[in-house]
């Protein structure tokens, strides 16, 4: 039972018996609505063109629509003409009237066809909710087109043609086109989980962001890839320079220069001045891994407690001899050229580097897309979610062998399980508010530290900078990726992060699954989903495919696995759209309602108290505010 307090403080939003009765019929509705479908993808890896036809398409979900809707009425070629267009409808109308095509007679069944989606798409939702999600300007008039029945009077449906051909006159066509597109989209998805890793790779993450920000619901749990931004965001020196030494190698060296105004030309004029050119690598990649690999040994030590001393490799090079003591054998570098490292202290900056690093740390906090960005990862983001009987986190839950949570010591506390997670999400953010060194440090930690769950592998970056022997490269990973092939693991798992261990599902990205060796996404029984397929084109060849798109809707749960993308002109030109195979692995004995979320149960809770509020009121502890 609500306080009389808090019961005043809701009088003031509804001051009547009939506002706060209102309220709750309008509640008690909504809960049986069908839940909103959500859909969840990650590793993007800066792949912008892909990302965003996913999204312009709905994983495939318009296309579905488009071929439910009017199966009976369009060829496939004219349905996939209409998906095109609302796909890129400025640059499919451009293509159109040029080919004379966009006449008064296309405009108007065309308007009416895109009506007739977006009508049967709204059904899922309040007449309030896609009144929002419509163009201002234009909300009365689509409204009124969208609450059209078929079994309406002759003059009700002249009213509506009406409004159609004065549309078209007005010469407004294009315009309520494009707003129609984007209410269907709108529509079609009603949040999007995207699960750790927008950064690195290829070369547009920061137009994914972009994109991100104007989205209408999202969250997104952190992956290595995005942290070691952050931390370089929030001034961590060693983060900055993996993110510049990632960038060299994945040849994106554009994002940070172009995108972000930071500029390399220093660190460039360094290398070129201090390192020899040779086959091995270039000027500009030895001066940023020595700098490296020198901030993470002044890290490693500064943190006894991670037990990292066995990647303290650096000081284990015999220049003399051109080689690096691994374990418990030599290995030949592939390079001599180390002319900054002081031997007696290895680790220690030369002046020139601690003056390339300052400047170059000065320039990423200058940034303001940059900023603005990790601002946003920062406010729609998190370490994991916990969501509709859903566990969400990019990489892993550090495990011993034995299935247990393995414990980690980080500033005299051991943490495990969900409560290492919680400390993880902390310090992430008190680095950006802070940038304290403790914080700082635990970011580069969270990047590639030994039980990162953001990570969950022993990183060789200096074995895979400087050995040719490529068996020193090997990552092993934690236990947990064996584990939860054990539908029991993952119960566990889910149970620690209070979810139903029998209906819940543990969804993960970070580890591209192998679909053309046969490996499948949905494991453990269904309790485990992996939806990392290759959004990456690198890593096409890997996983057969070009991305996993899972989506969650009132039936249950189903899997689209994406055929690799050709590019937007491909799709304009010839339709060739994105194909996507379906796997729904889960299905519901009933159609899900809003009322079976977490929505549904904070609506519960807001009818609760109205109801409190309603007693007060009929029993005269509070008095009704008629003249509010």
């Amino acid at each position: 039972m609500p306080d009389r307090k808090y019961l005043e403080l809701l009088s003031e939003k509804f001051p009547t018996v009939r506002s706060a009765l209102a309220e709750v019929i309008n509640l008690e509705a909504i809960l049986n609505l069908p839940k909103g479908t959500e859909h969840f993808v990650s590793d993007v890896h800066g792949e912008y063109d892909a990302f965003k036809h996913i999204l312009n398409n709905c994983s495939g979900v318009i296309r579905e629509r488009v071929a439910t809707t009017f199966s009976l009425e369009l060829t496939r070629d004219e349905q996939a003409d209409l998906c095109t267009l609302i796909y890129y409808p400025h640059r499919k109308l451009r293509r159109l009237r040029s080919a004379g095509v966009a006449g008064p007679e296309w405009y108007a069944i065309t308007l009416m066809r895109l009506v007739r989606l977006a009508r049967y798409l709204s059904d899922n939702y309040t007449r309030s909710k896609v009144r929002k999600a419509m163009p201002p300007e234009y909300a009365y008039i689509i409204d009124e087109l969208l609450h059209a029945s078929p079994g309406e009077g002759d003059e009700r449906q002249s009213y509506h043609r009406q409004i159609i051909d004065t549309i078209v006159d007005t010469g407004s066509a294009d315009d309520f086109i494009v707003s129609l597109a984007s209410l269907i989209k709108r529509l079609a998805v009603d949040h999007l989980h995207l699960v750790g890793d927008v950064f690195d790779r290829g070369d547009h993450a920061d137009k994914i962001l972009d994109r991100l920000m104007e989205y209408h619901s999202v969250d997104l749990q952190w992956g290595n890839h995005d942290i070691v931004w952050m931390g370089a965001a929030a001034g961590s020196a060693a983060c900055l320079a993996a993110v510049i030494r990632n960038n060299i190698r994945y040849d994106s060296l554009q994002i940070l220069e172009s995108a972000y105004g930071v500029s390399l030309r220093e660190l460039a004029l360094f290398a070129e001045a201090t390192y020899q050119a040779d086959e091995a690598m270039s000027p500009l990649e030895k001066a940023i891994s020595v700098i490296l690999f020198k901030l993470e040994g002044q890290t490693v030590m500064r943190h006894p407690n991670w037990h990292m001393e066995d990647r303290l490799l650096l000081g284990r090079v015999d220049p003399a001899r051109g080689t690096v003591r691994v374990g418990e054998k030599d290995h030949e570098l592939v390079t001599r050229d180390f002319p900054t490292v002081d031997w007696s202290d290895p680790y220690a900056l030369s002046d020139e580097e601690t003056l390339v690093m300052d400047n170059l740390l000065a320039a990423v906090r200058g940034s303001y897309k940059l900023n603005a960005h990790v601002n946003f990862l920062y406010e729609h983001g998190s370490a994991y979610l916990v969501h509709n009987d859903d566990v969400l986190f990019h990489a892993c839950v550090p495990m011993n062998e034995d299935g247990t949570f393995h414990p980690v010591n980080h500033q005299g506390q051991l943490l495990a399980g969900k409560a290492y997670y919680d400390y993880a999400d902390r310090l992430a953010r008190r680095a950006w508010q802070e940038s304290d060194e403790v914080s700082l440090d635990w970011m580069w930690y969270l990047w590639c530290g030994r039980y990162s769950p953001l990570s969950g592998r022993v990183m060789k970056t200096f074995e895979r900078t400087y050995l040719a022997d490529r068996s020193t490269w090997d990552e092993p990973r934690d236990p947990y990726y064996a584990l939860t092939d054990d539908a029991n693991v993952c119960r566990r798992i889910l149970e620690e992060f209070g979810v139903d261990p029998e209906h819940g599902h543990i969804i993960n990205g970070h580890t591209p699954v192998h679909t053309a060796q046969g490996e499948k996404p949905v494991r453990a029984g269904g309790r485990l989903v992996v939806i990392d397929g290759g959004f990456c084109q690198a890593y096409h060849k890997t996983t057969g495919i070009g991305g996993y798109t899972l989506i969650s809707d009132p039936r249950g749960m189903r899997i689209k696995a994406h055929r690799p993308f050709g590019s937007i002109e491909d799709v304009l030109d010839l339709n060739a759209d994105i194909m996507s195979d379906d796997d729904r692995f889960e299905v519901e004995p009933r159609p899900l309602t809003v009322g079976d979320t977490d929505t549904g149960a904070d609506i519960r809770e807001q009818i609760s108290d109205l109801r409190a509020l309603l007693d007060a009121y009929r029993a005269g502890e509070l008095p009704e505010r008629r003249g509010a």
